[in-house]
């Protein structure tokens, strides 16, 4: 992507963007987009705030929808028939480094004007308690349950664990849970993050062992191991699948 990607550079002064741009020119295949450094930086903050609120547009509906007794995933592939419709897919929050982090630069630095910036960041960053909340539903009346819990990566199919809601929801619960066991699956790492290791009752575990030991199985994140697991391997247990992995 650094190579056909396209450019934007900002430079302090015309003659810094100028210069800036004949660098980028001797690799980058993409269109060098020359403008100062201050539109240069919102740009990118812009970037990640539009996907920022477009999550939170599919993860609210994912709220009203639990209310109403509705397949939020059903839902939005029917709103997305619509030619100029296109809602993302919900999660348990958002992570990474980029899009959890850069709206707050907004909404820092204008915060009468941010409002839907604002509002967006809080219903993401508010999804994993209600995550959380839909877990203890579903270990009501149990005793010493375990929880399985699948993906810590912050999106499908990686290792990196920045900024990520699974992890982060797998760390809460077991601290709220203290009675439970969690296996934390996650088939890109070898070893508990640090931010799960100090917990008694956290444990690495594979995709297959983790299921059958489960009495709730918690889709985290949508990496290939979990979509080819066997519906059978389901049978008597509650799934709490905030991907819609196995609608």
């Amino acid at each position: 992507e650094l190579v056909t990607n396209d450019r934007i550079i900002g430079g302090m002064t015309p003659e810094a963007a100028a210069r800036g741009k004949a660098v980028y020119a001797t690799f980058c295949e993409g269109e060098l987009l020359v403008t100062d450094d201050v539109t240069a930086e919102m740009a990118k903050l812009t970037e990640n705030s539009f996907r920022d609120v477009n999550i939170a547009f599919a993860n609210e509906l994912s709220l009203i929808s639990d209310k109403l007794g509705i397949d939020v995933w059903e839902l939005i592939e029917l709103a997305n028939h619509h030619p100029r419709v296109n809602i993302l897919q919900p999660g348990p929050g958002v992570g990474g480094h980029c899009i959890a982090v850069d709206p707050w630069f907004i909404v820092s630095s204008d915060r009468e004007n941010s409002n839907l910036i604002r509002t967006a960041r809080e219903v993401n960053d508010g999804k994993p308690k209600w995550v959380i909340g839909q877990v203890r539903e579903a270990l009501a009346g149990r005793q010493r349950p375990v929880v399985a819990a699948l993906g810590l990566a912050f999106k499908a199919n990686i290792d990196d664990l920045r900024e990520s809601p699974a992890l982060n929801i797998t760390r809460d619960l077991a601290e709220a849970l203290p009675g439970a066991s969690v296996l934390a699956v996650e088939p890109n790492v070898s070893e508990l993050p640090k931010a799960l290791a100090g917990l008694v009752n956290v444990e690495l575990a594979e995709t297959a062992d983790a299921i059958e030991r489960a009495d709730v199985v918690l889709v985290l994140v949508d990496h290939d191991e979990f979509k080819s697991v066997a519906a059978t391997a389901l049978v008597g247990k509650a799934v709490v699948d905030t991907k819609g992995l196995w609608r």
